[in-house]
């Protein structure tokens, strides 16, 4: 007798059945794709931006702000230099600027007297006794006497006002002499302080506190490590296949990540000893790994015949350790796992392998099992 609880087990049966159907791996047919040669290449793992802060006046580190790892933002003190010498200078030559500064008013005022109260239509003040003046008249007297023209006042006004002028001239150009000593002492002070010139971390800190430096001399690495590039040595025989913007795959050793890689920027000229050209490749936002880590790129050889390689979904790939693999069928039809080697993306389901695998063999593919939504009874 079919009672219900009997009903509900045939139906569960026979849905058990249909579903199993459903989720069995299917099996598809190695195809080939024509596909023109590559060359996989290493390389290193650069931040986008990385700048060497040298010592630009000799001292004493007197600060670091941080160690490496350390973030900072544009404009913020990473390195100091004590610079009390220079310190001690700049209010010696503010004294001088002052001072000229008094001269040049001095001189000014002499010219504007000169200028609106000649001397030369003043009686002179009697000194003493008045023997200055009286000496003075009289060789002023005998001189024109002598050369038969007379006393000539305008010519000695004009040189009086020349000689007035010449002083604040000399006393102008004394300021200015001590503006620009000023404008030196402050600039040095000023590189007594290595800023960020970014937002970024440091990368290498290459002195400590209390180390005596001198001009050039690298106190840290610094970088902007948000995005990060792959940079590498490309054989000039390769580079005509690649262009700026072009898109090739790259693997990094950090969990064996695989991804697409932007061409930012191909160098003019080759290395003279190499006789390879430097490629840097913009990786996505968000990668993991750092900078100074082991990368790999794959470039065209353009130079390489076409030839025809297999094909397989996305799906047959089976992800587990460091290499992929996938469920190739033997002859009487059972599975058994097989390492590959991956190449680039056909499309958005299917991937070129290069190695492990020929076209014409069968493999499994492995589909999302739906959750199960019955309970047994």
């Amino acid at each position: 007798m079919l009672t219900i609880r009997n009903f509900q087990k045939v139906f569960y049966l026979i849905f058990a059945s249909l579903a199993t159907t459903a989720q069995a791996d299917n099996i598809v047919t190695v195809g080939v794709a024509p596909h023109g040669g590559y060359v996989i290449l290493g390389g290193t793992v650069i931040p986008l931006k990385e700048v060497t802060l040298s010592a630009q006046i000799p001292g004493v580190v007197q600060t670091l702000a941080g160690e490496e790892g350390d973030s900072f933002t544009a404009r913020a003190e990473l390195v100091t230099i004590n610079d009390d010498e220079l310190q001690a200078k700049k209010r010696a030559a503010e004294a001088q600027l002052a001072a000229a500064y008094t001269a040049m008013q001095n001189a000014q005022v002499q010219y504007t007297r000169e200028l609106w109260n000649p001397s030369v239509y003043n009686p002179r003040p009697m000194a003493g006794m008045g023997f200055p003046t009286m000496f003075d008249g009289f060789f002023d007297g005998g001189r024109g006497s002598m050369l038969g023209s007379g006393s000539d006042k305008g010519i000695e006004r004009h040189a009086d006002l020349v000689t007035q002028g010449s002083q604040v001239q000399t006393a102008r150009s004394r300021i200015q002499q001590a503006e620009a000593s000023l404008r030196e002492i402050d600039a040095k002070i000023r590189d007594a302080k290595s800023l960020a010139p970014f937002d970024g971390v440091i990368t290498d800190k290459l002195v400590e506190v209390g180390d005596t430096v001198q001009p050039g001399q690298p106190l840290l690495k610094f970088s902007y490590s948000k995005f990060l590039r792959i940079q590498a040595e490309v054989p000039a025989r390769l580079v005509p296949g690649l262009h700026k913007d072009m898109v090739v795959p790259a693997r990094l050793d950090v969990n064996n990540t695989k991804v697409n890689a932007r061409v930012a920027l191909i160098a003019p000229k080759a290395d003279a000893q190499q006789h390879t050209i430097t490629v840097k490749f913009d990786l996505p936002e968000g990668v993991p790994g750092g900078p100074g880590m082991y990368a790999e790129v794959m470039i065209p050889d353009i130079n390489s015949p076409t030839r025809a390689l297999p094909v397989v979904p996305k799906s047959a790939i089976i992800k587990r350790g460091s290499l992929p693999s996938v469920r190739v069928l033997d002859e009487e039809g059972k599975p058994k796992m097989r390492l590959i080697r991956t190449g680039i993306e056909l499309d958005a389901n299917h991937v070129i392998v290069l190695s492990g695998l020929k076209p014409g063999e069968r493999v499994l593919t492995s589909e999302e099992k739906p959750p199960a939504s019955w309970d047994q009874p």
